[in-house]
């Protein structure tokens, strides 16, 4: 990070119909930290536990995965993900970042070392991590909403 930059933390997530996975991190370090997978009801949190992850760590900016196909372009879960992002941005007032999420469930079920279900070992946390880390290597890396 350059010097003279403010230091700026982020929460991530990776949007699900069931679960969404949330994770923290900062630019001070390029490092994040899995929080919790969030319960979900067709894609709707309970967003006064969303409000309180956002007071306790006072992000600057939001991200939200955004499930491209391998090839780059939109899966039709992207529609839900960016509508995710709009609520976020909608609810608190604050930047929302799409950021690129191809193969960060991959990565996370690599990282936590679970090769089978995902239904049995759900790592949305940690993909939210590999999420926020994208970003974090690449401040540039946002697609708008």
């Amino acid at each position: 990070m350059p010097d003279g930059q403010p230091v700026r933390t982020a929460l991530a997530f990776d949007y699900g119909l069931g679960r969404i996975g949330c994770a923290v991190g900062q630019t001070l370090t390029a490092t994040g930290t899995p929080l919790v997978a969030l319960k979900a009801r067709d894609g709707q949190p309970d967003w006064s536990v969303v409000e309180q992850l956002i007071r306790e760590w006072r992000p600057n900016t939001l991200l939200v995965g955004l499930p491209l196909n391998m090839d780059g372009s939109e899966s039709d879960f992207c529609l839900r993900a960016r509508k995710f992002a709009r609520r976020l941005h909608g609810r608190f007032g604050l930047q929302v970042i799409m950021v690129d999420e191809r193969l960060s469930t991959r990565e996370a079920k690599s990282r936590s070392g679970y090769r089978d279900s995902y239904r049995d070992h759900p790592v949305d946390d940690v993909a939210a991590q590999v999420i926020l880390e994208t970003w974090l290597a690449d401040n540039s890396c946002g697609i708008s909403p």
